[in-house]
């Protein structure tokens, strides 16, 4: 027998607001039941059977394949169903997602002219995501206890966490909803756990637009200049966040994340992900439960060209993937294309920060293919087989980082850009000294962040309704952004 809250009949909605506050009502329902029972069972009580809380969803149906979209949504690639169907999702956190949530409403409504139906989804909500975010009532259970928990509580259910849908491979059943998101309830949760667990920061701080980066000379820089704006009081943002939260943490988490925090949430979150593709895939994979506008890997790289000097840059306008990390999720055959928006931004903000135009402009930047590899040594390997592959495919620069956050930006429809730095040549015999690197780090760190940041804030300032582009969508993509 199961322990549930109490029922909510499902309802239908012209209103996306209501719709909202009927979806935070059920949330928030089960929720309260959930973390109770939690309570109940820590301090000893036999509960009256399984405990049991549910997702509330949201459901569109339509029976038509036209749209009556107003001259605004008609230019979006998102917030609209493919064709006749059921479409449904379940939802989470409407609290955090409550700007998000009410525009794809709108759109849903505004397109299809249908009412939104919301009710409580039969995909019960795993109790470790219930708790508050400072709860850790487990941590006081005796060993037998928390061995029951499985009988009383449902647990999380990596089945129902998979990325099907993004990767295209999802196959509703006969009867079954199509999908309205990328992502479901349970896969969005525990992706916003991870990002406290990685990041030290709470996903309610992230921005619509991140930054990556490799080394902690940007982070200093970032830190420096987040400070600088919370001085100015003619500043756009309105706080700035670090790990811990004004409380310097022990230790540094694994990929700390830093915030320049504006009020409608279009600032600039900055992560070091540290070395290496892993980190790359891990931090885009939950960041992307998000749905950011953009992000953009600024880093530093291997040049492969004689003509290179310490210090150019390297706009990345096509990618070589020898990472592996993504070969499952996304197949080698899938071309990562450079999306002319970033571009464009990019090649502006070099050009602004720098004060260069046109030849001497190109003189210190490049546009080409960048290379990433999951071998850091792979200049020491006998063949030779990387370096020819390298010069087969014309790339100019490489790293370990920039193909996994590009692919990944494209599995997950999430506007991608590189902007990488030259710190050494190793095929050319300039590899990195300490002398050598010292200096360079002081030369350029702060001007390669400072163009990263104005890239985002002229992606900004033009609006996302072109940031969205519909390279990113499959044939038949899901409604919400």
């Amino acid at each position: 027998m199961s322990y549930l809250p109490a029922f909510i009949a499902p309802m239908r909605f012209t209103d996306p607001a209501a719709a909202l506050a009927q979806a935070r009502l059920i949330y928030d329902n089960s929720i309260d039941h959930l973390r109770q029972a939690m309570k109940r069972y820590v301090a000893g009580e036999d509960l009256p059977g399984h405990v049991r809380a549910c997702y509330p969803f949201v459901r569109v149906q339509t029976d038509t394949v036209t749209r009556q979209a107003s001259n605004q949504s008609a230019r979006l690639s998102y917030g609209f169903v493919a064709g006749p169907g059921r479409f449904e999702t379940t939802l989470t956190r409407p609290d955090l997602y409550a700007r998000y949530y009410l525009e794809q409403f709108t759109l849903l409504l505004d397109n299809h002219g249908v009412e939104l139906e919301v009710g409580t989804s039969n995909q019960p909500i795993p109790v470790h995501f219930s708790f508050a975010e400072d709860g850790h009532v487990e941590g006081s259970l005796s060993q037998q206890r928390r061995q029951l928990m499985r009988d009383v509580f449902d647990l999380p259910d990596l089945a129902a966490m998979d990325d099907g849908i993004a990767n295209g491979t999802h196959e509703s059943r006969a009867g079954e909803p199509l999908p309205l998101a990328l992502f479901t309830a349970p896969r969005v949760d525990y992706s916003l756990q991870r990002l406290r667990h990685y990041t030290g920061t709470g996903p309610e701080h992230f921005q619509n637009f991140v930054l990556f980066t490799n080394y902690q000379f940007y982070i200093d820089e970032f830190i420096a200049l987040g400070h600088a704006a919370m001085q100015d009081p003619a500043s756009d943002y309105v706080a700035f966040v670090e790990p811990g939260h004004g409380t310097p943490p022990p230790r540094l988490p694994q990929m700390p994340a830093y915030h320049l925090v504006r009020a409608d949430g279009s600032g600039i979150s900055m992560v070091n992900i540290g070395v290496g593709p892993a980190n790359a895939k891990t931090i885009t994979d939950h960041i992307a439960v998000l749905r950011p506008h953009a992000w953009i890997m600024l880093g530093h790289c291997a040049g492969l060209r004689s003509s290179q000097q310490l210090g150019d840059y390297v706009l990345a306008h096509g990618y070589v993937r020898e990472d592996h990390v993504l070969d499952e999720e996304l197949p080698l055959w899938v071309p990562i294309p450079a999306l002319a928006e970033i571009q464009v931004a990019l090649a502006s903000a070099v050009s602004e920060v720098t004060q260069l135009k046109g030849p001497e402009l190109k003189r210190i930047m490049r546009t080409g293919t960048v290379a990433s590899t999951d071998n850091r040594n792979w200049e020491l390997l006998p063949d030779n087989g990387p370096q020819r592959r390298f010069s087969q495919s014309r790339a100019v620069a490489l790293d370990m980082e920039s193909a996994t956050i590009a692919a990944n930006g494209f599995r997950f429809r999430v506007p991608y850009g590189t902007l990488l730095c030259v710190s050494d040549k190793p095929l050319h015999g300039e590899i990195k000294l300490p002398g050598m690197a010292n200096h360079f780090y002081r030369e350029r760190v702060d001007q390669h962040l400072r163009i990263g940041m104005r890239a985002l804030e002229l992606l900004r300032e033009q609006g996302i309704d072109q940031l969205h582009s519909r390279k990113l969508r499959s044939f038949a993509e899901v409604a919400f952004q």
